[in-house]
């Protein structure tokens, strides 16, 4: 084989690679845990419709610990939240998130993180926003109005954002969400890995408002724990 027709192949393969893993994340279907549920004092929990339609329930995702500590294991893809925490105008919602075993069981990454803006949460019309972080090192900024809406696509690369060493390593992340005058941004591990115009992200179809109630945003076939989650003001 000539050397140009070889680079063609490895070009083409390259092109390939991002179909493969979305095919990979499709096909994957999501767990049954065992005793599953909530109960930490005040959470609720609703899981995505796909995961509905796919037969799946609530309690086949567990929320368990306490305020200053959470155990999440999914299950259906999964959000989580306190209609108690609450925030409004400007504010700073922060947790530190940590994958004991990265990819323990499942083929690719998946991804955890913060919600806000949360209204009508548990209802078909909910909306929220949540930024969302992976063990291989991407971020994810999607929306969720009556239907949802990606705000930096199927997600992107930063080098702030931690990678597992390898396969059942662990791996640990620092995710806020701020908004901040008309703008709302993430960071993660102290780093800003995003910034959008609140207009973009509130309005027909997307967000009443980025006032609203905060909490988790889990994907399916994922285990982590949650500390250090808080609401601070400027």
């Amino acid at each position: 084989m000539s050397n140009a027709k070889r680079s063609m192949l490895t070009f083409a393969a390259a092109l390939l690679l991002p179909q493969v893993a979305v095919a990979q994340a499709n096909d994957e279907s999501s767990r049954k845990i065992a005793g599953g549920g909530i109960s930490v004092a005040g959470w609720m929990g609703k899981i995505d419709d796909k995961e509905v339609a796919a037969g799946q329930v609530l309690s086949n995702a567990k929320l368990a610990g306490d305020a200053k500590k959470m155990t999440v294991t999914t299950g259906p893809a999964v959000t989580y939240w306190n209609p108690a925490n609450k925030a409004t105008g400007d504010y700073t919602i922060k947790a530190t998130f940590n994958e004991p075993q990265f990819m323990n069981v499942n083929s690719h990454a998946h991804p955890y993180g913060l919600v806000i803006g949360g209204s009508d949460l548990g209802s078909d019309n909910q909306s929220y926003l949540y930024c969302a972080a992976y063990g291989d090192g991407r971020f994810i900024v999607r929306g969720m109005g009556p239907a949802p809406f990606q705000m930096n696509g199927r997600g992107e690369a930063n080098p702030a954002i931690n990678k597992a060493a390898g396969k059942l390593s662990p791996v640990t992340q620092e995710i806020a969400m701020s908004v901040k005058g008309d703008k709302v941004s993430c960071a993660i591990n102290g780093t800003v890995v995003g910034t959008y115009d609140k207009a973009a992200v509130v309005g027909a179809g997307k967000l009443k408002s980025t006032d609203g109630v905060y909490g988790l945003r889990f994907g399916h076939n994922t285990d982590a724990t949650v500390t250090g989650l808080t609401m601070t003001k400027p």
